[in-house]
């Protein structure tokens, strides 16, 4: 049947609409005999059956495997330029204990930006000099428990902050390495939202005064400088920006030469882009370390300069392909929609999860894939826009995809690519739980975060509730 007017450009009509796309579900991810999908070795079926839905499963050995091999690429590209590398893993992209300890595991190190994330990391074991700590406003709390529990490195975003830290630092009696986040003007071609070296926003200092931050750093009792930090924003396909933005620091750095300090660092960010999509096409990760390494390299040697110390923060490129967010079909009506070439039907699909466990769609207008998991279909293909059960006309968790004519209520549906900026971002909007994240690995799945429950919600209540020692 020809396309649906109502699709978007980018999206084709697929010859298999039960297929699971390469690159977009977990490596381990495929259909059994009967039909249903199985990821780590799972009937989602099983996982359903025990857990329920909506629910979050995700595949350990592709959170590994991508954590293994990022560290590789990094490490061997930065070796081959007579330097080390650092890689650091996103908290903020999805955070647990157990995840926290799969990545570091695997030779990661990790990104936190608040004490909650922080005291995740801590409890999961995390050697406290293998972590940085960003954001923007970060308190006199968060950075005194930063001193105090000896985090490697802390990201300064503004004066205000140099001169709290400073004196954190030496009420301590401690000596706190830090680095300065530059604005370096160079722009990701992604969302608005996402991208985050532009001038006008919130993180960082403006590249021209960077030279002198870094002297009142070396000024300052309690703080050592240690390199120069960037990040240019999410989601990004290809060196164009982190090659730009390696120039720029690296100019600084010149600049300011040594002072005396150990080789400084530069952390160009990460951001690097995934696959949601079958009309996405992610960068091998090898691709990226060698290209940007080799620019980073030959910058530093046409300045002078030794190669620095190497960090990146690949955020949602370790976790986001390894999730999977599960829901069951429970109703689904067809909308009847004027076009220029005539009446067509988008169908709506309303799942009994929706912008509560994954905001994406409604924060970026992020653009997901879906299938039918617990069965394959010989039905023609349809148009559908996969909605939540929440009171919100934005509440949409799919906004185009083809699936299957005779997908029907009590279908489980999957979405894949969920595993980074979904769990994270959850809400109790509409008091609605917040689902249960899974693991799966070798035929085995265990809860690693637990789902809420309306009594939990209820639990908060003062109105039920009066006294919980906060008076």
């Amino acid at each position: 049947m020809p396309a649906s007017p109502l699709a978007p450009a980018w999206l084709s009509e697929p010859s298999d609409a039960n297929a699971l796309a390469e690159g977009v579900w977990p490596a381990s991810a495929h259909r059994d005999e009967t039909g249903g999908a199985v990821v780590g070795g799972v009937s989602v079926r099983e996982v359903v059956a025990r857990f329920g839905t909506p629910l979050l499963v995700i595949d350990e050995d592709e959170v590994r495997g991508r954590a293994r091999r990022t560290v590789a690429a990094f490490s061997a590209a930065a070796a081959a330029r007579g330097t080390s590398a650092r890689v650091y893993y996103a908290g903020k992209a999805f955070l647990s204990t157990e995840i926290a300890r799969w990545v570091t595991a695997e030779g990661m190190r990790v990104d936190v930006c608040t004490q909650g994330e922080l005291e995740v990391a801590l409890a999961a074991g995390v050697p406290a000099e293998h972590l940085g700590f960003h954001g923007n406003n970060k308190s006199v709390a968060e950075l005194r428990r930063a001193v105090e529990t000896g985090v490697g490195t802390i990201v300064l975003d503004s004066e205000i902050e140099l001169e709290r830290l400073s004196r954190i630092a030496a009420d301590a009696g401690r000596t706190q390495a830090v680095l300065i986040r530059v604005n370096t003007g160079v722009h990701a071609e992604t969302h608005h939202f996402l991208a985050t070296a532009h001038e006008d926003q919130k993180f960082g200092f403006p590249l021209a005064e960077a030279a002198r931050i870094v002297e009142r750093i070396r000024r300052a009792p309690g703080l050592r400088f240690d390199g120069l930090h960037c990040h240019i924003g999410s989601q990004i396909f290809g060196t164009d920006g982190f090659r730009e933005s390696a120039a720029r620091l690296l100019e600084v750095l010149s600049i300011v030469g040594d002072g005396g300090e150990p080789a400084p660092i530069l952390n160009l960010g990460g951001g690097f882009g995934i696959a949601y999509t079958s009309a996405d096409e992610a960068t091998p990760i090898e691709q990226l370390a060698d290209g940007i390494l080799e620019v980073v390299a030959a910058e530093s040697a046409a300045r002078g300069i030794p190669v620095p110390v190497v960090a990146f923060e690949p955020g949602r490129s370790i976790v986001g392909t390894a999730g999977v967010t599960l829901y069951e079909v429970g109703t689904t009506k067809d909308v009847t929609v004027d076009t220029e070439t005539g009446p067509a039907v988008r169908r709506y699909v309303s799942v009994d999860g929706g912008m509560s466990d994954n905001a994406r769609h409604a924060l970026y207008g992020a653009d997901f894939s879906a299938r039918i998991a617990s069965r394959v279909s010989e039905a023609g293909t349809q148009l559908v826009r996969v909605v939540g059960k929440h009171c919100e006309s934005g509440d949409v968790v799919v906004d185009a995809e083809y699936l299957p004519d005779d997908v029907s209520p009590g279908d489980l549906l999957a979405v894949p690519v969920t595993g980074a900026y979904c769990q994270p971002l959850s809400s109790n909007y509409n008091h609605v739980p917040r689902p249960p994240v899974v693991a799966v690995r070798d035929g085995a799945a265990r809860v690693i975060v637990h789902g809420e429950t309306v009594t939990d919600l209820l639990a908060r209540d003062a109105g039920l509730h009066p006294s919980r020692g906060e008076e």
